[in-house]
């Protein structure tokens, strides 16, 4: 190739727009979450419903609830909202609640990751809890063998700094874990089953990826929400989805997807550094207390309404999850 050739297409690849630096995708959508409570008596009835949150990825807007019942929109931990409600006297024939909100979902990914040693940081309003994100969960200890087999991984892979530690412990993860929700055990993010099984759903991969992260020292945090099909178009949502990030200096927070890249190898380099439009985030965190809190035990997760009857947690509700896309 002629020097000339070769320089101007050294000018082009160094000038050209990467993937992060494309505009990301977004996704508008009516949302509408029903919740049914069935006949109560006993006691008060408490009731507390998620409510998605705007941040950096979404935009909640036109919240509207529909219900005979007086009822409060408030802000718990990390960030999260929820609507709660307080009857001293239940109907005894159950009665519903419907909570109706327009999300603007972007395309979450992080631009510092192609060419994280040519750019600056922006700096990121200082993250409160970035030392929680540090420590174990119920379900997610940070004992000796977790961290054992953590510093398996990184030393197996010959990762150096935080980036390249996380990035082999989602490698590690997606080749090692297999997306199957049969049986029994799956779906409570129990490091210790998915670790023995190496089988289960988003909240095990998850599970695996957040508890050796923080084992190595890497802030990582936990999101939970409903996934949205990538064709456009009206439907009800019947399961939810979860996701993680974690923490660098260098890059700031990194999402990662490990179930999704496991469920679509082709894709299992873009959901290191990126989280798709199609889904909205209903809170972060685990062992959850709620606001008002609960009388009961912290919550493993928070995407479901929770209920709780005289003090004690109520298990006759239903509910009911459906979007709607905005016309283009």
């Amino acid at each position: 190739m002629v020097p000339e050739l070769l320089l101007a297409l050294s000018a082009l690849i160094a000038t050209a727009p990467t993937a992060a630096e494309q505009p990301a995708r977004t996704r508008t959508f009516g949302l509408e979450c029903t919740t049914t409570v069935g006949p109560a008596a006993g006691g008060a009835l408490e009731l507390w419903v998620p409510v998605p949150h705007s941040d950096a990825s979404q935009e909640i807007t036109a919240v509207e609830v529909e219900t005979a019942y007086p009822y409060e929109l408030l802000e718990g931990r990390y960030g999260n909202r929820m609507l709660h409600l307080r009857l001293a006297q239940p109907p005894a024939a159950g009665f519903s609640l419907t909570l109706r909100c327009r999300v603007t979902r972007l395309e979450h990914r992080n631009p510092l990751l192609p060419r994280a040693a040519m750019r600056k940081l922006p700096k990121p309003p200082p993250d409160p809890e970035l030392k929680r994100w540090l420590g174990p969960d119920r379900l997610v200890p940070l004992d000796d063998r977790i961290r054992l087999w953590a510093h398996e991984v990184v030393a197996k892979a010959n990762a150096q700094t935080d980036l390249e530690k996380a990035r082999a412990v989602y490698e590690h993860v997606v080749s090692t874990v297999r997306y199957d929700k049969s049986g029994q055990g799956w779906g409570r993010g129990d490091i210790y089953y998915a670790c023995d099984a190496r089988r289960g759903n988003c909240t095990d991969f998850h599970a695996v990826f957040i508890g050796y992260c923080r084992a190595l020292g890497i802030p990582a945090r936990f999101s939970i929400g409903l996934p949205l099909p990538a064709e456009r178009g009206t439907g009800e949502v019947k399961g939810y989805h979860c996701w993680a990030e974690f923490y660098t200096k260098q890059t700031g927070w990194v999402p990662i997807d490990a179930s999704e890249a496991a469920k679509n190898p082709d894709k299992r380099a873009y959901y290191f550094g990126t989280h798709d439009e199609n889904r909205v985030e209903f809170s972060r965190g685990r062992d959850l207390v709620l606001t008002p809190a609960q009388q009961g035990e912290p919550l493993n997760y928070f995407v479901f309404p929770y209920a709780e009857l005289g003090g004690k947690p109520y298990s006759g509700l239903s509910h009911q999850y459906r979007y709607r896309d905005a016309a283009e």
